[in-house]
């Protein structure tokens, strides 16, 4: 069975347009939060697969769906877990909830690269994501 993993966040002003709706691009930096937050739950964090295993983590897409807004003060869950992998590369499935609710789903396919920006083969330590 894959992980789950969950990370809260609430809304602030700043995340917002002028109608107290969440703007668009702002989605993509909570579900970034919810993968490094996932990553830091199994005791990495993305310097330290730079630093000890020479990789950096980086997103080739994403599919996003917006199902309901968001709005200024809401209190977001995101849960994350990877849905698919290959020798380098990962699907994650992210879902953002307000309570029970989901308004927002989205694919995010992540490539392992090394230091020169090359595909190369996701590490062991990396695997217990999956």
């Amino acid at each position: 069975m894959t992980k789950e993993f969950k990370h809260k966040v609430k809304v602030y002003y700043e995340d917002t347009d002028a109608g107290g709706v969440v703007y668009y691009a702002n989605y993509l930096k909570f579900l970034e939060r919810a993968r490094s937050e996932a990553i830091y739950t199994i005791g990495l964090t993305n310097k330290k697969l730079l630093d000890e295993n020479e990789i950096i983590i980086l997103v080739k897409s994403c599919n996003i769906q917006y199902k309901k807004p968001v709005k200024f003060e809401d209190e977001l869950e995101i849960v994350s877990k990877v849905i698919s992998k290959s020798r380098t590369s990962f699907i994650m499935l992210q879902k953002i909830f307000i309570n029970d609710l989901e308004v927002t789903e989205a694919e995010v396919h992540l490539v392992v690269v090394n230091k020169q920006g090359k595909p190369t083969e996701i590490p062991e330590v990396l695997n217990q994501l999956f």
